[in-house]
Parts: structure tokens; sequence; C-alpha cells
């Protein structure tokens, strides 16, 4: 029987980064606790690239940009969207996250959902440090998992 499981890293893996600049607030925490973690697992930091967009709605074309270069074995994707009195908020959120898994999907890499949906500021700023955890740290995790568990396959 063969067990597919999280193995040691490999800190020479690639790693890209995308951030949005909308909300930097909340983004830029998740980006320094992303870099941060990868730094504490020995990824060199002249094997991450830092990519900021805009807003989260740009993510998914950098995202597919980022995986047609070959470069990366993973990409961290890393916004924050917080509904408003609109129905946009709606829309971003699907968006966003198709177009993240679409290029997962049709690149075979990890694209791995680091934007966070919430209802309001206080609701993202709890994931960035707060009581409800670290994302930024918790999507650098996933990124190198998934990347062990993809070379064993």
């Amino acid at each position: 029987m063969k067990v597919i499981e999280v193995k040691d890293f490999n800190s020479h893996i690639s790693i890209a980064i995308i951030v949005s600049r909308f909300n930097a607030e909340v983004t830029e925490s998740l980006l320094e606790d992303a870099v941060t973690r990868l730094q504490e697992l020995e990824v060199a930091n002249e094997n991450i690239t830092i990519v900021h967009v805009p807003g989260a709605i740009e993510i998914p074309l950098i995202a597919e940009r980022l995986a047609q270069t070959k470069k990366y074995q993973a990409i961290i994707a890393l916004g924050a969207v917080i509904r408003g009195e609109t129905d946009h908020y709606d829309y971003v959120c699907e968006q966003v996250s198709d177009g993240c898994q679409r290029v997962m999907l049709d690149n075979q890499l990890p694209v791995v959902f680091g934007v966070l949906t919430t209802n309001n500021v206080d609701q993202a700023l709890a994931r960035t440090g707060g009581k409800k955890g670290r994302k930024g740290r918790e999507a650098a995790d996933v990124a190198l998992e998934m990347i062990s568990i993809l070379e064993q396959i």
C-alpha cells in the first residue's frame, strides 16, 4: 500500500505570491505572515516572487501569467474582499474564486486561495493574527504541502 502524505519540504522551490493592494491593512498583514512562514521553512528569499495587483479581481489573470512561465511550483493568492452595501461583493468573490480554480486545474499547479471574504473589516483582521488565525501563514503551509504531495504522485 502506498500512502501519499506531506514529506520534508524542498527549500529550493519557487513560490509566487500575488497580493491585492485593495484593503491593504489586511492584505499586507497576510503577505507578511506568508513570507515569514516561507522563510521559517527555509525557502530562500530569491525563490519568492511577490506581485502586487490593484484588487482581488486582478489576481486570476496574474496567476495565469505566472503559471504559464513554468517557474513556480505554487502560487499563493492573497486578498481581502469585504462586503459592502451592493451585490458587487458577490460578483468579485465568485470571479476570483472561479478564476483561481481555473488556473490551478488548467495548469496543474497549486493556486492557494488566501483571499479573505468577510462581512466586515473586523472579521478580516481576526483572520490576520486575531481570534480566527493567521491565514497568511496557513496559505504558505498549504502551498508547501501541495507541492510535496504533487511531487509524490
